[in-house]
């Protein structure tokens, strides 16, 4: 049979008229045949569409113009295709050898559409995932959605938490189910015999469309329209997944620009850091030579707790802008204690917020060292602290298998307490991602009682779990009812810090500690450009009112400077085993200040006002920063800030690697 404009690309993918199926149709039968492969792309072509438009209306109108719409569209149009490449694929070889005798067969068509059924189903779910994704993190499937396939106890227990799923999933159903009703009033599978020619044909394309795809088509092609937005739209989810599986470690010598190890050790000894081996002479357990009291002290704390509030963005604090006034109790500290007024997260996740507050080290491309192998007996605070007499503990509010952290924590000298330790009728709440933050407090305050007991200082690590999706908490706290949303979570949780620092504040250890809130990172990392400063921007606040004065330090720092900032404080050593710098170091103060940001690729330095960030292929990106604003316009690389930021992350991924992360006391130890 000669082709026709309908099966000329690849047969018995696409419609061709009824008689060309070589049977002999009734005159009233109007029914188009296509093949199964073919179908299933038209549908699979019409729900990313629709995806694409629903992800657009999560995006406010302004941040795309007319020219990065529709380059994101066309863009979104190749991505789909490439992914249908490897989708189809398999069906191609399964018609291939589905014997002709079989074709025909009712229970082979009764086949194809519950098999088109369940596709399009899966297709939808796909979808409707791919928006809460988006809603929470503004990209398309990451390796951070990898991730969440590990926790399934928490994601699904959050989607269920959050979301009417039975509603969701049977509109899926109902949606599926008329698609394909009406695809039946019009399309019928075809079921003509193949020949040998049309085989090797149906062979060959199943072959040629996934290694064309894969050579063709790469996830780096999202790039280039100079919008962050448009960028991610462009994509396809199944695609971007993929691409995440291959790229969920990025060795970064291999991926980014790279100095001499000579001119990277040269450099940041030139910007101040500490970081170094430990002369061979130097035992790690002999004494720390004191130094001077920072200026806002009045006396040296015994003992720290450290607060990580979960996705607390200074945004929504009233001594940062907010006139919401879900914060007085965190505004009330701050007014008391000392707040650092330009603090930025390194990433986007919990477990690069407790990489920066443990090791002080910029995030390292890929998985955090937190989920890493290889990542027991660093130098983390918690570690150097127990070994110069402190009791280290991290307290989580959640179950800590979840992100590693229990094995990461507990591998590193801290005593780990999570919600499996909290006594049953001690908890008043909870939801799938852990107790409310009131009961993790009350849960700390035993644990430092029990410290203290012991007549030995303590540092505390606790981290929230009530500001995270579904936003469920107990009622009656506060005057936003449960499920309050983000803003109820915000109000929640400040409650919940209040109530603890109050109840501390009658125990007799209240007037030697020293309480550090901050956060993990913010609660959205959503802008333009694909590093949006102002979305890094999280609170600091040191408050101890029998131990420092108010004050207000507008100078610009890093998470990965805490660590060091409260060794320096408490006058103890390890302060060198840090790429992070203490705040109140006056040598620190007299250079340049600085920040790092990054996601999972893109590691992005903060000097100058300007934005440096490195990428894969070696590639550089530059953007000038409004002080006042944080918004960010195009500009070219200094080639003295490529260099350093080359020296601060690259020293970083090569310090893991090589073991420099260890820690000295466990390297004497052994």
């Amino acid at each position: 049979m000669p082709a026709t404009p309908e099966n000329a690309l690849i047969p018995g993918v696409f419609l061709r008229p009824a008689a060309a199926a070589g049977a002999a149709a009734a005159p009233a039968q109007r029914h188009r045949r296509i093949g199964f492969p073919g179908l299933l792309a038209l549908g699979a072509l019409a729900v990313w569409l629709g995806l694409r438009l629903a992800l657009l209306a999560h995006v406010d109108a302004v941040e795309l113009d007319a020219r990065a719409l529709l380059l994101a569209f066309a863009k979104g149009a190749w991505f789909d295709l490439a992914t249908l490449c490897f989708l189809v694929a398999p069906l191609l070889l399964l018609s291939a050898a589905l014997p002709n005798r079989l074709r025909a067969r009712r229970a082979v068509h009764a086949l194809r559409w519950a098999a088109l059924w369940i596709a399009l189903a899966a297709l939808l779910f796909g979808a409707l995932a791919e928006i809460t994704f988006w809603r929470e993190f503004s990209t398309r499937f990451n390796f951070i959605a990898i991730d969440y396939l590990i926790y399934t106890t928490e994601v699904i227990g959050n989607i269920r938490e959050s979301y009417p799923v039975g509603a969701l999933l049977a509109g899926i159903a109902v949606l599926a189910t008329l698609t394909l009703w009406l695809a039946r009033r019009h399309l019928r599978f075809d079921d003509a015999p193949h020949s040998g020619r049309r085989r090797a044909a149906l062979l060959s394309f199943a072959l040629l469309l996934p290694f064309s795809s894969a050579k063709l088509a790469d996830v780096g092609q999202m790039e280039g329209s100079g919008n962050a937005y448009a960028d991610e739209l462009s994509g396809n989810g199944l695609f971007s997944l993929a691409a995440a599986m291959r790229r969920n470690e990025l060795d970064y010598d291999r991926f980014y620009r790279t100095l001499t190890a000579e001119r990277a050790d040269a450099l940041l000894a030139g910007l101040g850091t500490g970081f170094a081996p430990r002369p061979a002479h130097e035992s790690a357990h002999a004494p720390a030579p004191l130094k001077p009291l920072p200026a806002p002290f009045l006396r040296r704390p015994k003992n720290v707790v450290l607060i990580s509030v979960e996705s607390l963005s200074a945004e929504f604090l009233g001594v940062h802008g907010s006139r919401k006034g879900l914060t007085p109790n965190l505004d009330r500290l701050a007014a008391g204690g000392m707040m650092f007024d330009r603090v930025f997260a390194t990433g986007t996740r919990t477990v690069r917020g407790l990489e920066a507050l443990s090791i002080g080290t910029p995030p390292i491309p890929g998985q955090a060292v937190v989920r890493r192998p290889g990542n027991e007996h660093l130098s983390t605070l918690g570690e150097q602290l127990a070994h110069q007499g402190f009791t280290s503990l991290f307290h989580y509010g959640g179950y800590g298998y979840f992100d590693n952290m229990n094995a990461y924590f507990g591998a590193n000298d801290y005593k780990v307490v999570d919600r499996t330790d909290l006594p049953a009728g001690s908890v008043v709440f909870e939801n799938v991602w852990g107790v409310a933050d009131e009961s993790l407090f009350d849960g700390t305050l035993r644990e430092l009682d029990a410290a203290a007991q012991e007549h030995k200082p303590f540092f505390a690590h606790v981290m929230t779990t009530s500001n995270h999706r579904p936003f469920t908490y107990p009622d009656g706290r506060i005057d936003i009812p449960s499920p309050g949303g983000r803003d109820g979570a915000v109000k929640y949780t400040d409650y919940a810090i209040g109530r603890f620092i109050e109840a501390a504040r009658g125990k007799p250890w209240f007037d030697d500690t020293l309480f550090v809130i901050t956060a993990d990172h913010c609660a959205s990392v959503a802008g333009k450009t694909r590093l949006p400063v102002a979305k890094y921007r999280i609170p600091l606040i040191l408050y101890g009112p029998a131990l420092l004065r108010h004050d207000v330090n507008p100078r610009m720092a890093s998470q990965i400077d805490i660590p060091p900032t409260l060794l320096h404080v408490l006058g103890l050593k390890g302060r060198g085993d840090f790429l992070g710098a203490s705040l109140f170091d006056p040598a620190a103060s007299a250079r340049p200040e600085r920040a790092f940001i990054s996601n999972y690729q893109a590691l992005g330095y903060y000097k100058n006002d300007v934005l440096t960030v490195l990428l894969p292929r070696r590639k550089v990106e530059a953007w000038r920063v409004a002080r006042d604003t944080l918004e960010t316009t195009p500009t070219e690389p200094d080639p003295q800030l490529v260099e350093e930021a080359v020296a601060y992350y690259q020293s970083a991924a090569r310090a893991l690697k090589q073991g420099r992360l260890h820690s000295a006391y466990h390297e004497e130890e052994k």
